[in-house]
């Protein structure tokens, strides 16, 4: 996932310039538009922008959705269409945007961002989901197809549960909700990885194993950074004081605010987790590295008495025991074996060098 976003091809520009900041994800920008009623649905695919030009929308509530952020023209059309502000068109284009909410009176614009993992990997993804929603229709923008919308696509398509009836904030809050689920999904697998890790440090700790903790820390780090302001967007969109949500969507609204507040509890103790493992794996290798030591300052010690012997029968003196006799070698190297393997077998004992 790439760190930072290059800005200098914005400099200099006035406010609202229409310049795609981020990396081109889709060949091509693919526009699909859902018309609905209670009793109705329409769906249209558009292949090109001169198709979405000549469109005049049949039913009162429609859900429009963009998948390739990177032509301004396509933004400059349906900002005119949709009477959007220069700023929010500005924001869309700019994928590395806050979650946030902003609301300009006739419509909220809300940002939130869409994670996706790869366990095998351990490559952790991040895409940026901007929301517009109106009186009667939603606006949602994406850099590339995931397939995350497919589900709520599938229910106002067989006109399961009440997506149709209460309109276009229960659909709005339908893709929250979407949004919500998937970071679970996410901080699922992250979590099972560290429990992994977890496992194979308390059995034995290799040096592969601190870039693997880093990387986990980094993961859970971005997963933070969107969560926190996600939950303030859930909480501001739940207390009732803007006019889009209708009472009847606002109590799916504040369950989805518990589902951050226990998505956010999750992800530091996950947090947590990664900094014990941290303690953890350089206790262990302190650890090993003491053994280490221990073990050749226990074999240092075990032929040091020989060093010793042999320095003592080494000196040029004429008159020393055991050198006129003919076993006098056998003799030394005796003493030496047997002093070392004394050594030896009391540090055995006192399971040193195990």
């Amino acid at each position: 996932m790439a760190r930072h976003k290059r800005r200098s091809s914005k400099a200099g520009l006035p406010p609202g310039s229409l310049v795609h900041l981020g990396d081109r994800k889709t060949d091509h920008p693919a526009i699909s538009l859902m018309e609905f009623d209670a009793g109705e649905l329409v769906e249209t695919r558009f292949p090109d922008l001169a198709r979405a030009q000549a469109y005049r929308p049949r039913l009162p509530k429609l859900w429009l959705n963009v998948h390739g952020l990177h032509e301004p023209e396509v933004m400059a059309e349906i900002g005119s269409r949709f009477h959007l502000h220069p700023l929010v068109l500005e924001d869309i284009l700019n994928t590395d945007q806050r979650p946030k909410v902003d609301d300009y009176g006739d419509y909220l614009y809300i940002v939130a961002r869409f994670f996706d993992y790869d366990a095998a990997g351990m490559a952790l993804s991040s895409e940026q989901v901007s929301i517009i929603l109106g009186r009667n229709f939603v606006l949602t923008f994406q850099e590339r197809p995931t397939g995350s919308f497919d589900p709520i696509r599938d229910r106002l398509r067989q006109d399961r549960g009440q997506i149709r009836r209460l309109g276009t904030d229960y659909l709005a809050y339908s893709l929250l909700d979407t949004l919500v689920d998937r970071y679970f999904t996410v901080l699922e697998q992250i979590g099972e990885r560290t429990e992994a890790l977890e496992d194979e440090l308390l059995s034995q700790a290799r040096a592969g194993q601190l870039q693997v903790l880093h990387q986990l820390k980094r993961d859970t780090l971005a997963l933070r950074r969107a969560v926190w302001p996600l939950r303030e967007v859930v909480n501001t969109l739940a207390r009732a004081d803007t006019a889009f949500f209708q009472p009847d969507t606002l109590p799916y609204l504040r369950d989805v605010y518990d589902h951050t507040v226990h998505l956010i509890e999750s992800l530091e103790g996950i947090r947590d987790l990664i900094a014990g493992l941290l303690d953890v794996y350089l206790s262990a290798i302190s650890n090993r590295v003491n053994q280490e030591v221990r073990v050749l300052t226990v074999i240092a010690v075990i032929f040091m008495p020989a060093t010793l012997i042999s320095g003592i029968f080494g000196m040029n003196f004429k008159a020393m025991p055991l050198l006129d006799l003919p076993q006098g070698f056998v003799v030394v190297l005796a003493l030496m074996a047997g002093v070392a393997g004394t050594l030896a077998t009391l540090f055995w004992r006192r399971k040193w060098l195990q």
